[in-house]
């Protein structure tokens, strides 16, 4: 979306492999799935679920499986995940990791981060954090419910939310990734949370604002960023930019708004994002009005305040012309 129209070439060699590499590579990536979920089954077999009994259909989850149950489930996840990212072209992913930044004094303690916090390119974000630290997701409700997908997020130990829900257990979300985090910051033995905090994925190119989830716990982070260029092609690429963990000042522990923020603008500067104030809700707006959806006029003023006075019709027109790269913010998997 916004990329423009391809060249004729590209559109052959699309083309090629819609035919002939994508047929293989979703029977590749089904078999992987599939004995993942055999291992995960036999790893959970006589095995008791996490379970949220305040809810009937509460968080559900085998986070804190131990002994060879869970190093088989970590060594099986991480290794199965990264032939995962091999079937869909990524033969090499380029990895950097900066020990020190310019400009940013932190504490000299080294404590173990509780949560891993990234921008959202694709889907493949999160092959790629399996592979290399398996931590857990936040995910939304229905995923649990899916087949392989469910038992394979539940051994992962994902938290599950509905996005849409505006009820009170939008709390107990909010309070069991906390726990994750500060369980994950002491014990070396807890999966760490991983997180996005921008709440939407982007096109790798700006970095939205951070919700303050992540930063609630006053653990320490690990900063991470994603470039992912995917197509429908033979090889892919995706570069990962590891920061060093970053160590909340006391005024930031106190703030987490002021955490968040600093983080984002630690990762904008480090990985030369250009950092926007378009969020989730006028994302969905501008989507809307690509795909010819009505919109009220409430949201088009929101929206219009935000890019800057942009034209936009309740029919869902499309005069986004000075901003349009930035309010997209849409990469693959949108």
């Amino acid at each position: 979306m916004g990329c423009g129209k391809l060249p004729w070439t590209e559109k052959l060699l699309l083309g090629f492999a819609v035919v002939t590499l994508l047929p293989i590579r979703v029977v590749l990536a089904t078999t992987v799935v599939v004995l993942y979920y055999l291992i995960c089954r036999v790893c959970t077999m006589f095995v008791v679920a996490n379970k949220d009994d305040e809810e009937e259909d509460g968080q559900e989850d085998y986070a804190h499986l131990g002994g060879w149950r869970r190093g088989v489930l970590y060594w099986c996840g991480r290794v199965l995940s990264r032939v995962m990212l091999f079937v869909f072209g990524f033969v090499w992913i380029q990895e950097t990791c900066l020990h020190q930044v310019d400009g940013n004094e932190q504490s000299e303690e080294l404590e173990r981060p509780g949560v891993i916090v990234s921008n959202h390119v694709s889907h493949m974000d999160i092959l790629y954090h399996m592979s290399s630290s398996f931590p857990s997701f936040v995910a939304k409700r229905s995923v649990g419910k899916l087949p392989l997908v469910g038992l394979i997020s539940k051994c992962l130990g994902c938290v599950y939310v509905q996005r849409e829900s505006k009820s009170s257990s939008t709390k107990g979300v909010s309070a069991v990734v906390n726990e994750r985090i500060q369980e994950a910051h002491k014990n070396k033995s807890a999966p760490m949370m991983m997180l996005f905090p921008e709440g939407t994925t982007t096109n790798g190119d700006y970095i939205l604002p951070f919700k303050t989830g992540a930063f609630l716990s006053k653990a320490p982070v690990l900063p991470a960023r994603h470039v992912i260029l995917l197509l429908c092609q033979f090889v892919n690429y995706m570069t990962v930019t590891k920061l060093p963990v970053y160590y909340p000042s006391q005024e930031e522990k106190d703030n987490p708004k002021l955490y968040a923020e600093n983080v984002r603008r630690l990762m904008a500067r480090e990985g030369k994002l250009i950092m926007s104030d378009i969020g989730l809700a006028e994302k969905r707006v501008y989507h809307a009005a690509l795909n010819g959806r009505g919109i009220s006029s409430q949201n088009i003023s929101s929206l219009q305040r935000t890019i800057g006075g942009a034209e936009l019709s309740e029919e869902g027109g499309r005069s986004f012309e000075g901003k349009r790269r930035e309010v997209v913010a849409g990469g693959p998997g949108l």
